[in-house]
């Protein structure tokens, strides 16, 4: 989720022109617009709950769509939680622009797939009838990995209160996946063919996690409502990838100067991007292809890829880069001993134990992240990374700790990105300066790294998000001794013990696609 878009009106934006579709011919000769007719865009798609990172990624590729004259697939956005995203869209029709930033400069483009957008709380009948148009064929969501209140022991649904209160008053859904499950339920009723769910969240066989979420929601109300969901929906996986910072009022005001674009919530994103899903549909599927997207029959080499490479690299980075003192990752990359330290992370404790992909490079990749990470026209903010560690340390680091306690395999450099959270938990860095926590289980988990000190064991009896891991005598004492060092050291001086202590591996050569890839690597701990 973004940041309220609560940006002030300053000279520069007072230059320039609103952005709406009566303005797009005088933007047109300063930043690429929509050439298609937006009228003619069919909504075929809803997404759910729509952020930066949706529209700087979904968004420009069924943009890209669009102008390739395919009008079959417009989006509908719908909102869950606040009425920025709306307030900042309606005005502008729905329209936002999209700056690509590297070393060659800015590329600004205006975004017309996004038709229509409702806020949930508002409008309930209006969003379910979004969702039962015969004109609707997919949902995409980007959530966060907790909204799927899946039980990491089970796989099954573990519903909140929201959910529980949806099972009370089925016809007036609040959550997300109530809003999934009575849409469904109505067009069952009502003989129309399913929507596709489609999930784009930063999570391992997200998929099967919303398959888990709308089939147990739906179990808990009607059985054979379950058992035509499970026969009845496809829920693809998909790994998605565009780095995304937060936007400014500095960056609105930089658009504004630069491209004469008064955008109330612009986004700013990197060049690269990449979209992986897997090729099941129940009611059509788009023609993505045609715009880049990679369609595969198993997306999991890909999710596990980019999951624990990238984000398990940013986790790392974002406390310990946080507890060195620095505020951006381009700053942490340009430090000696951090961009060392992930190098080897990556290179040494994390690619060994992955599948390659077909056709790709895994040292190729990791050296690319390295770049991406430098962008200093990007410059993404460490307190962006370290937000709600309790859903990203045990989804993209923990299971290639986890891999590495099983096979034997060094996990002294992932054991230190793990202590780095823990003494970020504390709520203040190794200077005394105070660190806001932003995670939903803060206030617990500040009040046992606090009493901890240099104890891992309190934070690690949390099962829900460490599960057996408390058992590992080895990775105990690896993060007691980090801790003490962190508090007694620093972080440089902590990470260059660890990395002069074992000397640099040569880097590992990828898995060969066919290798029979051992049970517990293809398992998502």
């Amino acid at each position: 989720m973004d940041q309220p878009a609560t940006f002030p009106a300053t000279s520069a934006v007072l230059d320039a022109v609103a952005l709406c579709d009566q303005t797009l011919s005088l933007h047109a000769t300063r930043v690429r617009v929509p050439t298609y007719d937006r009228a003619s865009l069919t909504p075929a798609v809803v997404h759910l709950s729509v952020g930066g990172f949706h529209r700087a990624h979904q968004l420009v590729y069924f943009d890209d769509l669009a102008e390739q004259g395919c009008s079959d697939w417009g989006v509908v956005g719908v909102g869950l939680h606040t009425v920025t995203m709306r307030d900042a869209l309606a005005p502008q029709d729905h329209l936002f622009t999209v700056v690509e930033r590297d070393g060659d400069g800015d590329r600004a483009r205006v975004i017309g797939a996004l038709v229509d957008y409702h806020f949930a709380p508002d409008s309930p009948e209006a969003v379910l009838a979004r969702l039962t148009d015969d004109r609707t064929r997919l949902v995409t969501m980007t959530l966060t990995g907790t909204a799927y209140r899946i039980d990491p022991r089970t796989g099954e649904l573990d519903p909140d209160e929201e959910m529980l209160a949806d099972l009370a008053d089925p016809h007036s859904p609040s959550s997300v996946f109530g809003y999934l499950v009575e849409a469904l339920d109505r067009r069952r009723r009502a003989g129309q063919r399913p929507f596709t769910v489609l999930s784009c969240d930063n999570m391992e066989h997200n998929g099967r996690a919303a398959r888990a979420a709308v089939v147990g929601l739906a179990r808990l109300r009607d059985e054979v409502l379950a058992r035509w969901i499970a026969d009845s929906v496809s829920f693809p996986s998909s790994m998605v990838d565009r780095i995304t910072p937060w936007t400014s009022t500095a960056d609105r005001d930089d658009i504004a100067r630069t491209f004469g674009v008064d955008d109330r919530w612009p986004v700013i994103t990197e060049a690269f991007s990449q979209w992986i899903v897997e090729d099941d549909f129940c009611n059509g599927r788009p023609p993505l292809e045609d715009v880049g997207v990679g369609f595969v029959a198993d997306v999991t080499r890909h999710q596990l890829m980019k999951t624990r490479l990238l984000n398990g690299s940013h986790s790392a980075l974002g406390y310990l880069g946080h507890l060195a003192g620095l505020d951006r990752i381009d700053e942490v990359m340009d430090d000696e001993v951090l961009r060392e330290y992930v190098t080897r992370l990556m290179a040494e404790e994390i690619a060994p134990l992955l599948p390659r992909p077909a056709g790709i490079d895994l040292a190729a990749y990791q050296q690319t992240l390295l770049e991406r990470f430098a962008n200093p026209a990007i410059g993404d903010r460490l307190e962006r990374l370290c937000r709600r560690g309790s859903s990203k340390v045990p989804d993209h680091l923990l299971p290639s700790l986890r891999a590495a306690l099983e096979q034997g395999r060094p996990f002294e450099l992932l054991a230190l990105a793990v202590a780095g959270w823990f003494r970020y938990l504390r709520g203040v860095d190794l200077a005394g300066r105070p660190i806001e926590v932003e995670d939903e289980h803060a206030e617990r988990l500040t009040q046992l790294a606090r009493a901890a000190g240099s104890d891992p064991r309190p934070l690690l009896a949390e099962r829900s998000l460490f599960g057996d891991l408390a058992d590992e005598p080895h990775l105990v004492e690896a993060l007691a001794s980090a801790l003490q060092r962190l508090d007694r050291d620093g972080v440089r001086a902590t990470l260059a013990t660890a990395l002069r202590a074992r000397p640099a591996a040569r880097r590992p050569a990828a898995l060969a696609v066919d290798d029979d890839v051992p049970a517990a690597q293809e398992q998502l701990a």
